[in-house]
């Protein structure tokens, strides 16, 4: 059985991105921003175990908490 936390899903506002940038400088194989705005882009919402490290410090160190994470669903009753 796999590890819970490698299923984490991430999720982005971008209504709530002020296009820091540190997210794509943090986890650039998970996150990305737009030509146009500088708003984030999310490129894999279940990041893959070895960016899943990456990818927690980005979402904490978002100035605008534009990014969150949600653990998978429980499976068992």
């Amino acid at each position: 059985m796999s590890d819970p936390q490698e299923r984490l899903r991430l999720g982005v506002d971008r209504d709530r991105c002020v296009g820091a940038g540190m997210c794509a400088l943090t986890a650039p194989e998970v996150f990305d921003q737009d030509d146009e705005e500088g708003l984030v882009v999310l490129k894999h919402p279940v990041p893959a175990p070895g960016g899943l490290a990456a990818a927690r410090m980005a979402a904490g160190l978002c100035p605008a908490g534009a990014i969150t994470l949600h653990s998978p669903e429980p499976t068992d009753p």
